[in-house]
C-alpha cells in the first residue's frame, strides 16, 4: 500500500507538469507534443503498464485494509497518534480513495480511451479544454482534486511511517512535506477546471480557437 502510493505520487508530479503545458499560449501544441512523446516512447509505455498495475494494487490493498479495519479497528496506516485523535479524512481513507477511483475511471473514459484506443478526431488539448468548460466535469474534477489533496496529506506521511520511518525525529518533517506536497498537487490540478471554465487569460479560447 505504501510503495504503490508513493509510486503514484511520482506519477502525479509528471502528470501535473504535463498539464501545466496547457497554459502555454501556443494552441496546446506543447501539451500535444509531450503526449506524443509519452505514447511513442517504449520505456514510458512499459512504465505505463506498471502505473496501471500500481493503481489496481493500491485500490485492492485499500479495499482490503478498509474491510480489515472495520473488523479489527486498527488504523489503515502506521500513523502516529501523538495528536490524540485523528481527522475525518484519516479515518475515511477508503471512502475518499473510492471516490477518487471512480473519478479516475471517468477521467480515463473521457481522455485515455478516445485518444489512446480510438484515436479521436480532435486533439487531446482541444478535448481537455472542452471538457473543463463542461459544468458537470469541471465540478467533478474540482471535488476530486480536493479529496485527492486530503488523501495525499494523510497518505504521504503515513506511507513513510509504514516503511519504518516512524522515529520522532522524522515525524514533523514528514508531516510538513506531506502537507506541502498535497497542497501543491491539489492547487495545481484544481487550477485547470477554474481557469478553463472561466476562460481566464483567454487560455481556453487559445486552444479551442473560439
Amino acid at each position: 500500500m505504501a510503495l504503490t502510493g508513493l509510486f503514484l505520487c511520482l506519477f502525479l508530479i509528471e502528470h501535473l507538469y504535463a498539464n501545466l503545458l496547457l497554459y502555454k499560449m501556443d494552441g496546446g501544441q506543447a501539451y500535444i507534443e509531450w503526449t506524443k512523446f509519452l505514447t511513442g516512447n517504449i520505456i514510458i509505455r512499459t512504465i505505463e503498464f506498471g502505473l496501471f498495475a500500481g493503481i489496481i494494487i493500491h485500490v485492492i490493498d485499500g479495499l482490503y485494509l478498509t474491510l480489515h479495519n472495520k473488523r479489527a479497528r486498527p488504523v489503515a496506516y502506521q500513523v502516529s497518534r501523538q495528536s490524540g485523535d485523528s481527522s475525518w479524512f484519516s479515518r475515511n481513507m477508503g471512502l475518499t480513495g473510492s471516490i477518487i477511483f471512480i473519478f479516475l475511471i471517468i477521467h480515463l473514459r473521457t481522455f485515455f480511451v478516445p485518444h489512446r484506443i480510438f484515436h479521436a478526431e480532435n486533439s487531446i488539448a482541444y478535448d481537455v479544454a472542452a471538457a473543463f468548460q463542461s459544468n458537470w466535469y469541471a465540478a467533478l474534477y474540482l471535488v476530486a482534486m480536493v479529496l485527492l489533496g486530503a488523501h495525499l496529506n494523510h497518505g504521504f506521511q503515513s506511507a513513510f511511517q509504514t516503511l519504518g520511518l516512524n522515529n520522532h525525529k522524522y515525524l514533523k518533517p514528514l508531516k510538513i512535506a506531506g502537507t506541502v506536497f498535497s497542497l501543491l498537487i491539489m492547487i495545481g490540478f484544481s487550477s485547470f477546471p477554474v481557469i478553463f471554465y472561466f476562460d481566464m487569460f483567454g487560455i481556453a479560447t487559445n486552444i479551442l480557437g473560439g
